[in-house]
């Protein structure tokens, strides 16, 4: 993925100026400097939010450069405590107000992600890395803009409904699962947090039926919810790989696995850069 991949020319930056009521631009009338403002694109172009809302069908957003104001927000304690920061960010950064973070599927808010730590940072990402054939750890510059986009291919079951039906191999049945969005992945954390706490559940045992429980959203037709968690949690196995599987192959992002030549042994080995808040906001 090139930074034309990653950017595009920007063509709405001045409907975005209009809707803002004709306030004064300090920055601009006084200074005469205007923030970098450009378009990320959004992998599932669109295709899976609801039609009333700003998202649907729409290819990119546009985005203003990170500034002093999102480094306020990515040090603030009390958004990390809540689990708020990257909603808040994206908040502050994504140009039209009208957009709810929450909808964002993960793989468009994702790849939104990178293109703010692009604009910020450039595109250089040092990550201390372990190869995996000698395991020597070295610390790696990766170009993030030699990442890789992955698009949606298929289409839903209805345009503008994030649903997808998945055939069951071993129960025959007809599943209609649903791609992770952002509200659904922070309720996920949620509930693992407060039943780790509450009731001493570890997630990790519970792990893939509570995903599960969360993107199937019927099964021949059944959408009762306590049915459903009942169907999931007896399974079997082989059909909740083919729906893991069939949402790992198909879900649009952007792939964060890339690769380097370790320093040490010289072979070619694999990474996955993380997206926590010291992608965002390196330390050095």
């Amino acid at each position: 993925m090139s930074r034309e991949d990653l950017f595009s020319p920007n063509q709405e930056r001045e409907q975005a100026r209009e809707q803002g009521h004709n306030t004064r631009d300090v920055m601009r009338d006084d200074f005469g400097w205007e923030i970098p403002v450009d378009q990320a694109p959004l992998p599932s172009r669109g295709m899976l939010y609801d039609k009333d809302s700003t998202l649907y069908q729409r290819e990119t957003v546009d985005i203003r450069a990170m500034t002093a104001k999102e480094e306020d927000i990515l040090m603030s304690q009390a958004y990390i405590k809540q689990g708020t920061v990257i909603d808040k960010l994206l908040e502050s950064c994504i140009v039209d107000k009208s957009i709810d973070v929450s909808e964002l599927l993960v793989g468009d808010r994702n790849t939104i992600l990178v293109a703010l730590r692009v604009t910020g940072f450039g595109s250089d990402y040092n990550a201390t890395t372990t190869c995996e054939h000698c395991d020597a750890k070295t610390t790696t510059t990766f170009d993030l803009t030699s990442l890789k986009l992955k698009n949606l291919e298929i289409s839903p079951t209805t345009p503008g409904v994030n649903e997808f039906e998945v055939h069951l191999p071993v129960s025959n049945k007809m599943a209609t699962v649903s791609l992770m969005t952002a509200a659904v992945e922070k309720e996920i954390r949620e509930t693992e947090t407060r039943n780790q706490e509450v009731l001493g559940i570890n997630p990790d045992e519970s792990r893939v039926t509570t995903r599960l429980t969360n993107i199937v959203k019927s099964i021949d037709g059944i959408r009762d919810r306590n049915k459903l968690k009942k169907f999931i949690e007896f399974m079997p196995l082989r059909d909740s790989r083919t729906i893991r599987h069939f949402v790992r192959d198909n879900e649009p992002g952007i792939d964060m696995k890339t690769s380097y030549n370790c320093g040490y042994c010289k072979q070619e080995a694999q990474v996955t850069l993380s997206l926590g808040l010291n992608f965002l906001w390196p330390s050095d």
